[in-house]
Protein backbone atom coordinates (compact mmCIF):
# COMPACT_ATOMS: atom_id res chain seq x y z
CA UNK A 1 0.00 0.00 0.00
CA UNK A 2 3.15 2.08 0.58
CA UNK A 3 4.21 2.03 -3.10
CA UNK A 4 0.42 3.44 -4.07
CA UNK A 5 0.52 6.23 -2.05
CA UNK A 6 4.42 6.94 -2.66
CA UNK A 7 3.47 7.06 -6.64
CA UNK A 8 0.64 9.44 -5.83
CA UNK A 9 2.79 11.66 -4.09
CA UNK A 10 5.34 11.58 -7.04
CA UNK A 11 2.39 12.01 -9.78
CA UNK A 12 1.11 14.90 -7.52
CA UNK A 13 4.48 16.64 -7.25
CA UNK A 14 5.10 15.99 -11.00
CA UNK A 15 2.17 17.30 -12.04
CA UNK A 16 3.01 20.65 -9.95
CA UNK A 17 6.15 21.16 -11.35
CA UNK A 18 4.93 20.67 -14.37
CA UNK A 19 2.27 23.57 -13.93
CA UNK A 20 4.47 25.92 -12.63
CA UNK A 21 6.95 25.06 -16.18
CA UNK A 22 3.90 26.28 -18.09
CA UNK A 23 2.72 28.94 -16.03
CA UNK A 24 6.77 30.45 -16.57
CA UNK A 25 6.21 29.62 -20.00
CA UNK A 26 3.42 31.50 -20.50
CA UNK A 27 4.28 34.35 -18.30
CA UNK A 28 7.29 34.51 -21.07
CA UNK A 29 5.05 34.36 -23.91
CA UNK A 30 2.89 37.22 -22.51
CA UNK A 31 5.90 39.51 -22.30
CA UNK A 32 7.28 38.56 -25.65
CA UNK A 33 3.40 39.01 -26.96
CA UNK A 34 3.44 42.60 -24.92
CA UNK A 35 6.57 43.88 -26.99
CA UNK A 36 5.80 42.76 -30.41
CA UNK A 37 2.67 44.65 -30.18
CA UNK A 38 4.38 47.89 -28.39
CA UNK A 39 6.41 47.51 -31.30
CA UNK A 40 3.73 47.49 -34.06
CA UNK A 41 1.86 49.76 -32.21
CA UNK A 42 4.61 52.65 -32.58
CA UNK A 43 5.63 51.28 -36.28
CA UNK A 44 1.73 52.27 -36.56
CA UNK A 45 1.58 55.65 -35.04
CA UNK A 46 4.52 56.48 -36.90
CA UNK A 47 3.53 56.05 -40.71
CA UNK A 48 2.26 60.05 -41.57
CA UNK A 49 -1.65 60.05 -42.31
CA UNK A 50 -2.48 59.67 -45.70
CA UNK A 51 -3.29 63.21 -47.69
CA UNK A 52 -6.98 63.80 -48.22
CA UNK A 53 -8.91 63.17 -51.20
CA UNK A 54 -10.21 66.13 -53.37
CA UNK A 55 -14.00 66.63 -52.82
CA UNK A 56 -13.70 69.75 -55.00
CA UNK A 57 -12.98 71.50 -58.35
CA UNK A 58 -11.58 70.54 -61.57
CA UNK A 59 -8.80 68.06 -60.09
CA UNK A 60 -8.82 65.01 -58.85
CA UNK A 61 -12.61 64.86 -58.89
CA UNK A 62 -13.54 63.87 -62.54
CA UNK A 63 -12.05 60.48 -62.84
CA UNK A 64 -14.87 57.39 -62.46
CA UNK A 65 -13.14 54.07 -62.64
CA UNK A 66 -14.87 50.99 -61.82
CA UNK A 67 -12.90 47.67 -61.41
Amino acid sequence: MSDSIEGTVAAATGLQNWNMMQEKDNLLLRKVLDGQANTILSLVNSVPTAPQLANGGMVGTLLHTTA
